[in-house]
């Protein structure tokens, strides 16, 4: 590992292999492109950047539309329906979140949750040891221009084995007695609901979130409520009471007409992950000069607008992917503070991660399903 500060048998007590367990993806489409290997070079930290021993890593929405291509304007339908063996009608040109191709192969994982165990040149060796998160939304190789990043994962390598890299700014100490699979639980989703929540300057007012059952949804619950919010959450009505276990003031049936449980014009924000065919009717609920945030669409991501809807009654749109620093920074700050705390559904041995991401397409979770490298047996 050339270049690199690395510890012998004393900062973190272990020696680093040359090689390493990884999940590599091959290309855009099904299960069959997800390959697993106990041979892959450990990679070398760069300058800036330290090495990370991963402890977890969770899954998330987009791995799996990475994975298929579902990214790709070529696909109008839902992202579960092609979760399994990929999308025929994407383009692999613009089947990226970013729109730029994929490099292949590829470590997927957006959360990365671990201990630096090298550095590279210009980095404190003091960092060695430390347990971390990393922002999964990159800065620092798009020169922390504004509205650009890379998402770790899918424009570089991510967590999905047992050593990553990432740039030594954007990886953080986390201090907490959290287990590493609910640490591992926070970077993806639960920055990607607060940056919702952030955009849409949430406070203490009448919330909807859609999806409220799933990572982003349920992180967007207990995210609304710590800011004084009233949270009204959509999901289905197995999972009703673990949602209100979150912190949902009240969970509607994610199939019913909203206009008639709430009536028009009655909630200041819809936080939405589902898009789809039923959209229209989170504008219809919103009061005039209420706002509408957005960062994903499982449902279907063609939408049908009333434009009148939009301008009569001074709506504001929100689509919400690129992240402010604070929007990382007030995450691990909520964590050491205790006012969070993420639910693990599950957890898989790497080598299981079809089995993972098969369980995540089934939708019958609440919470998050995490990966652990070098483990044999799920907890």
């Amino acid at each position: 590992m050339a270049g690199a500060r690395q510890p012998g048998r004393g900062s973190e007590d272990k020696v680093i292999p040359k090689t390493m367990e990884a999940v590599l993806l091959t290309g855009h489409g099904g299960f069959e492109t997800l390959e697993f290997r106990t041979d892959y070079p450990v990679p070398s930290p760069q300058a800036g950047e330290v090495l990370i021993r991963v402890a977890a890593a969770g899954v998330n929405n987009t791995d799996i539309n990475t994975r298929t291509a579902w990214y790709s304007k070529g696909v109008a339908s839902g992202s579960n329906s092609g979760g399994t063996a990929g999308f025929v009608s994407a383009d692999d040109a613009d089947a990226s979140w970013s729109g730029t191709a994929l490099a292949f192969p590829r470590i997927q994982g957006a959360d990365v949750c671990g201990h630096i165990a090298a550095v590279g040149e210009g980095v404190d060796p003091a960092r060695i040891g430390e347990r971390v998160l990393v922002r999964n939304m990159l800065r620092s190789y798009v020169d922390y221009r504004p509205y650009e990043c890379w998402t770790l994962g899918s424009e570089c390598d991510g967590g999905f084995a047992q050593f990553a890299v990432a740039p030594s700014r954007e990886t953080h100490a986390v201090r907490c007695d959290w287990s590493d699979a609910e640490l591992a639980s926070i970077p993806c989703a639960y920055s990607t609901a607060e940056n919702m929540l952030h955009r849409a300057g949430v406070g203490a007012e009448r919330v909807v979130v859609t999806g409220a059952s799933g990572g982003v949804g349920s992180a967007a619950v207990q995210l609304a409520r710590r800011r004084g919010a009233t949270v009204i959450a959509l999901a289905a009505p197995a999972k009703a009471a673990e949602v209100r276990a979150l912190g949902a003031d009240r969970v509607i049936d994610r199939d019913a007409d909203l206009g008639a449980e709430l009536g028009p014009e009655s909630v200041d924000v819809v936080i939405d992950i589902v898009g789809g065919d039923d959209w229209p009717h989170l504008l219809d609920i919103l009061r005039r000069g209420g706002r509408y945030a957005v960062a994903g669409a499982i449902a279907g991501p063609i939408a049908r607008i009333d434009l009148r809807t939009l301008y009569l009654k001074d709506l504001t749109l929100f689509g919400c992917t690129f992240q402010e620093d604070e929007v990382f920074e007030n995450l691990v700050s909520y964590i050491e503070a205790g006012s969070i705390r993420p639910v693990v559904a599950a957890t898989y041995p790497l080598k299981d991660i079809v089995r993972a991401q098969t369980d995540f397409l089934a939708k019958k979770h609440t919470g998050k399903l995490v990966l652990i490298p070098g483990r044999e047996q799920p907890e």
